[in-house]
């Protein structure tokens, strides 16, 4: 007789009344440091190249 296999996962109390998040807002794959880039802001560079009728 082969013994049955039983998760105690489903039985298993998880609290989430501690007020931490489950999980990240953002991973760090999804930053300029995931990438291998550094962070650097290229807004004057977009305002210089903004098409003249948006003004």
């Amino acid at each position: 007789m082969e013994k049955e296999r039983y998760s105690f996962d489903g039985e298993r109390e998880v609290d989430l009344e501690d007020g931490e998040p489950m999980l990240p807002e953002q991973t760090r794959d999804d930053t300029d440091r995931g990438w291998g880039e550094h962070h650097e802001s290229n807004d004057d560079r977009l305002l210089e190249d903004r098409p003249p009728h948006w003004d």
